[in-house]
């Protein structure tokens, strides 16, 4: 990887981390959380669905089969060690013990809100265009991020153009945004993060941008030196983290228009108020060791 603006600390990538049992397999990583004994927890798209690792990459324990659909989406874990899968392909939250136990349930499995979008369109710019207006929970969600009281706020999604906030129960408080390109619009809303003042700041994926919201839905302000991101951390010492996808030569940006050229996939860093601190892209193929290929998830 290359870096185009500097950073401190560096980073370097840590070969062969990860240590699949014998017979095991996965294919799309759809998103990574680590908890408070640093335990690394993979949600994938091939039995089983949560693999969970030791610091070192060391094996420990898998769990999610029968559970979790063919299309979970992202992973969350709560202080109290509890764990949250966004099940995009089912339209639900669904809430588990540390050890993969289900507990509550957010969300009709199967019953995604009317929205007006149409799955059935192959061009992705087209279907993402076919969301006519927002919804209620849920269209294809996408992440889950809770808040300093314990608040649940979900992105949604693929299917919808909205963050819904629940109460620490699952209760739906409130839900904002529509389709569109204008402040509190979104077109595909791909990651939620809730920053310790409360700020709420979502991925709007689809227009290169991440808007930051109140905890209560208010419109702050945008950032829009983004390509198309994916996911938002924040580190303990308040550093946010993004990963974006790249774009292909021939694609449409609703903020850009046609793209003319490929640009890859990049991972930033930035500050508490949006400023860029460190960025990094990747060279040669997406799928050589470091490079970046569609980061989709991150923890730190």
């Amino acid at each position: 990887m290359t870096s185009d603006v500097s950073a401190n600390p560096p980073y370097e990538l840590v070969e062969g981390w990860e240590q699949l049992p014998e017979g095991y397999a996965h294919l799309d990583v759809a998103d990574v959380a680590v908890d408070a004994a640093d335990r690394v927890h993979l949600v994938t798209r091939m039995d089983p669905r949560v693999i969970v690792y030791d610091r070192e990459g060391r094996f420990l324990v898998s769990w999610g089969e029968g559970v979790l659909s063919p299309r979970p989406h992202a992973i969350t874990i709560a202080p109290d060690g509890t764990i949250y899968c966004v099940d995009e392909g089912e339209h639900v939250v669904r809430h588990f013990t540390a050890d993969g136990e289900p507990l509550e349930l957010i969300g009709v499995p199967g019953a995604e809100s009317a929205t007006g979008h149409d799955g059935s369109i192959s061009d992705f710019y087209e279907r993402v265009g076919s969301i006519t207006r927002g919804g209620p929970p849920f269209n294809r969600p996408t992440k889950l991020a809770i808040g300093p009281k314990g608040d649940l706020y979900v992105s949604d999604g693929y299917g919808n153009s909205r963050v819904h906030h629940f109460s620490p129960s699952g209760e739906l408080i409130r839900s904002w945004g529509e389709p569109g390109t204008g402040p509190g619009e979104f077109h595909v809303p791909h990651s939620v993060c809730v920053l310790d003042d409360g700020r709420v700041l979502v991925a709007d994926r689809e227009n290169d941008r991440i808007q930051v919201f109140t905890a209560d839905g208010e419109f702050v302000e945008q950032w829009t030196d983004m390509q198309r991101p994916t996911a938002i951390v924040v580190d303990p010492e308040g550093l946010i983290y993004v990963t974006e996808l790249a774009w292909r030569a021939g694609e449409r940006s609703w903020a850009h228009g046609p793209i003319d050229g490929a640009r890859p996939a990049r991972l930033c860093v930035l500050d508490g108020k949006g400023r860029v601190l460190g960025r990094w892209t990747s060279e040669g193929e997406g799928c050589d060791p470091g490079n970046l290929l569609a980061p989709h998830g991150m923890s730190v």
